[in-house]
């Protein structure tokens, strides 16, 4: 696995965590963070492991998942570049409750619980940024729920397919993750999901060739998840 270097300082800066940050505070953070380079399939921690900081991905993949004593794995999230996790557990001084893997050759930093709560008590900036991150992912995790409870599976693929951008007919969505792992996350079984994108591929709505998804028509495929 490749490895690239990078000066955490500048990394940390471009964050909306640590963006309003002083650069000797940053400075400080940075001297108590570690690169972790993490090939695709490798562990990050297991659920149990104790929480001592917060990681962010520089590049690559993370997967958070929890397996059920079944044996059957529930992704709970799929961490990209410039998103970080673990900072919750971090302030209950709770262990993991999830794993986390690499779904791709990744980079991570991660900064210890130390740094952070000397940061916050000097830094009332620091204090409103953590809270403010920490109040998103509740929204988030609050809005998986209700798209879990009250949205019907074609509408959590669609949803999925169409997040984060303004699409038009002819749109190209490559699907970043396995449509194993993407099933696991719209809390679907992957024969659920294929179903899915099989019949909206039927009523012509997109096209579907591996981990390509073509958009082709963007009203009649919004309508159908409405």
């Amino acid at each position: 696995m490749s490895t690239v270097r990078i000066r955490a300082q500048d990394f940390l800066s471009k964050l909306p965590l640590f963006n309003e940050v002083a650069p000797t505070e940053l400075d400080q953070i940075s001297a108590a963070t570690l690169e972790l380079y993490v090939p695709r399939g490798a562990v990050v921690f297991q659920r149990g492991d104790p929480c001592v900081g917060f990681h962010t991905v520089v590049y690559g993949q993370i997967k958070l998942s929890s397996t059920s004593p079944q044996g059957g794995e529930k992704v709970v999230e799929i961490v990209g570049p410039g998103h970080s996790f673990g900072e919750a557990l971090m302030f209950v001084e709770k262990p993991y409750i999830v794993s986390a893997h690499a779904l791709a050759d990744s980079m991570l930093l991660h900064i210890s619980k130390a740094a952070v709560f000397d940061a916050l008590e000097r830094s009332p900036t620091f204090v409103r940024k953590m809270l403010a991150g920490l109040s998103r992912r509740v929204h988030a995790l609050i809005s998986d729920v209700e798209a879990y409870s009250l949205r019907s599976g074609s509408q959590r693929v669609i949803g999925y397919l169409l997040k984060g951008e303004s699409h038009e007919d002819g749109d190209l969505v490559t699907l970043q993750v396995s449509k194993t792992v993407i099933a696991s996350r719209l809390s679907l079984t992957p024969e659920h999901f294929s179903r899915i994108l099989h019949e909206l591929s039927q009523h012509q709505l997109i096209r579907v060739s591996g981990r390509k998804v073509t958009i082709m028509d963007i009203e009649k495929l919004r309508n159908y998840a409405a």
